[in-house]
């Protein structure tokens, strides 16, 4: 078994580094000829910021649930709250990948703005592994551990999943 964990542990980690580098990438890297542009992305910030706030609602229920003794309810609403995440990152690979840099922030809160796009993006990084974990965990019935990781990992996932319909507010 701690064999089969290590292994799996080893692929979440692989996993949640190539993601992050990717999406740094997108972002902040060089862009291929052509590309800015060639789709109309303008509308997919409102479906990131919605698939966030589903999200959030989602973490919210999903510990309802669990607070409820609904084991097997409590699993299919994380794993889709999983679902919204991972549609939120594909349509924001998307938008960067069609879109270059991010937009800018011309409001009269640059400070606070600016404390929770910080916060946004290093916690983002963060709950990628923990996420996989937490769910990793549940999935193999590794309860102890499932409850022990879930503790940090729910606060983190929900404060980015509302952050970044905050962040969505404060640029549109």
């Amino acid at each position: 078994m701690v064999t089969r964990d290590n292994f799996w542990l080893r692929i979440i980690y692989i996993i949640s580094i190539i993601i992050t580098v990717a999406v740094a990438f997108l972002i902040l890297g060089p862009r291929p000829q052509g590309f800015d542009g060639s789709i109309d992305v303008s509308q997919l910030p409102i479906i990131h910021a919605t698939f966030n706030g589903i999200t959030a609602i989602l973490l919210i229920y999903g510990y309802y649930l669990i607070r409820q003794k609904k084991q097997k309810e409590h699993k299919n609403i994380m794993l889709s709250a999983f679902g919204t995440s991972s549609a939120f990152l594909v349509s924001y690979v998307i938008y960067h990948w069609f879109k270059a840099g991010p937009k800018q922030y011309t409001g009269d809160f640059s400070e606070i703005y600016y404390f929770i796009l910080i916060t946004h993006i290093i916690l983002a990084v963060i709950i990628i592994p923990m996420a996989l974990v937490t769910l990793y965990r549940g999935w193999t019935d590794s309860l102890k551990k499932h409850r022990k990781i879930a503790k940090v990992t729910l606060p983190v996932w929900l404060y980015v999943s509302i952050t970044g319909v905050l962040i969505y507010w404060m640029l549109y």
